[in-house]
């Protein structure tokens, strides 16, 4: 088995939507849904856009805030409001952070990063997909359909055709891809979407 190199392992999926976050930063900062350690904030930080990025994980956002100094860094549930200060992002960065929740919840949560952008704001996300067997797709207990307890914390894996009516109301999908990412130890699937809302 052919083991990615260190290069491809960065996951570097962002480069080619630079373009459209710049176009959409014009509109307002982007805001980074689950920034982690902040991998994907240093990239955005670099291609001159404003950051504002939040994450559940304090410690999480510590080592983000070292690694990306220029953004704005808050740690924060998901769930609860947005840190935007009363400013209106022009585009949401959500990489793989939008799928540990019930199906309401899930749609709640896409109906409030819609209503934050303006019309013509850009989403740009990735999620779990129903493929993504080494990290949880099968062989864990089911909650709901699709949706798995694993190792303890609850997954939500998507279809096409999830994703879809994830984002049936308000947006035009600009692209809708099925991928693997080899920045894990293991292969991951999953989908990522571009989106802009449409009203």
């Amino acid at each position: 088995m052919n083991r990615p190199d260190q290069s491809e392992s960065r996951d570097p999926w962002l480069a080619r939507w630079l373009p459209l976050l710049r176009e959409a930063g014009r509109l307002g900062p982007v805001l980074e849904i689950g920034c982690g350690e902040g991998e994907d904030s240093a990239e955005l930080l670099d291609a001159g856009l404003e950051l504002i990025a939040f994450d559940l994980s304090a410690d999480s956002i510590a080592a983000a805030a070292r690694r990306a100094p220029g953004g704005k860094f808050h740690c924060r549930d998901v769930r609860q409001p947005f840190p935007l200060d009363g400013v209106r992002p022009g585009a949401v960065v959500a990489s793989l952070s939008l799928h540990y929740f019930p199906w309401d919840e899930t749609v709640e949560i896409a109906e409030r990063i819609r209503q934050c952008l303006p019309p013509g704001g850009k989403l740009l996300c990735r999620l779990n997909a129903a493929d993504d067997h080494h990290y949880g797709a099968s062989g864990h207990p089911e909650i709901a359909p699709d949706y798995y307890l694993v190792d303890g914390a609850p997954k939500r894996f998507f279809n096409e055709r999830a994703v879809r009516e994830l984002f049936a109301g308000g947006w035009r999908i600009l692209s809708l891809e099925h991928h693997v990412s080899g920045k894990y130890a293991l292969p991951k699937a999953l989908w990522e979407a571009a989106l802009e809302r449409s009203d």
